[in-house]
């Protein structure tokens, strides 16, 4: 890819404006590799069936390629998050005015949606009452935190430490256990004062990763203590939170 979109994704957004039509495509295929499953449940939990749901998020993101709106995006405010759970929401207004009718992505088509793919992870997600926005909000949440995640456990890997991190990962989010030091420590061979360093240091790693994986979807002047607060309270009302190798 260019050395233009090698930036943070909300760049990706706004280069989509200016970009030759095949750079374009190519960052918009990246946002779709990463976005397409939260729009999708957000279709799904807004009553579509998985057919019309997988329809309705490549016509987003086709709509994007092929439309002038990314015109009006103000590249000096708002968030990623935000700008993509507000287009989602007016296309599937529109379709709703328009009796239903979706319209298609057609030769513009950036990415192929898989329904079957989303189906199954759908059948993971957990049975609540949750509105569309907040299943979109928990989900663009947790595949933030994967990402995290995932490049803290290359980190690991990289230094020799992958054993260390795999033991480590469940405690990364949430409270350590009474006891569970002693059974750790056993487990890697180490005194509970070094499982206990090794285990802030890596929740302190954690929380850099996370917070460089937001900014990635803030425009220059966005509020990040705004949408850190909101990342975690998606995620604590989160009834269970996605695997550290989860994207």
């Amino acid at each position: 890819m260019d050395g233009a979109f090698r930036t943070t994704r909300w760049s990706l957004v706004l280069s989509l404006r200016d970009a030759d039509s095949g750079a374009r495509a190519q960052a918009l295929e990246l946002l779709c590799e990463q976005y397409w499953y939260p729009l999708y449940l957000f279709a799904r939990r807004s009553g579509l069936a998985p057919q019309d749901a997988a329809d309705a998020t490549q016509s987003l993101f086709a709509q994007l390629l092929e439309r002038a709106d990314l015109e009006r995006v103000d590249p000096a405010r708002g968030s990623l998050r935000a700008y993509l759970k507000a287009a989602m929401n007016h296309a599937l207004s529109d379709a709703r005015r328009r009796e239903g009718r979706l319209k298609r992505g057609g030769a513009a088509r950036v990415i192929s949606i898989d329904a079957d793919d989303g189906e199954r992870r759908l059948a993971n997600e957990p049975t609540t009452q949750e509105s569309p926005e907040r299943a979109f909000e928990r989900t663009w949440a947790t595949q933030l935190v994967g990402r995290a995640l995932a490049g803290l456990r290359a980190e690991a890997a990289d230094a020799g430490e992958l054993e260390l991190f795999e033991v480590l990962a469940p405690a990364l989010l949430g409270e350590v256990e009474r006891g569970a030091s002693a059974r750790l420590a056993q487990q890697l061979g180490r005194s509970e004062g070094a499982v206990r360093v090794a285990l802030h240091r890596l929740r302190r790693r954690c929380r850099e990763l996370i917070e460089h994986e937001l900014r990635q979807t803030l425009a220059q002047g966005g509020d990040f203590q705004a949408e850190l607060a909101a990342l975690f309270e998606a995620l604590a009302a989160s009834p269970r939170r996605e695997s550290p190798n989860s994207r």
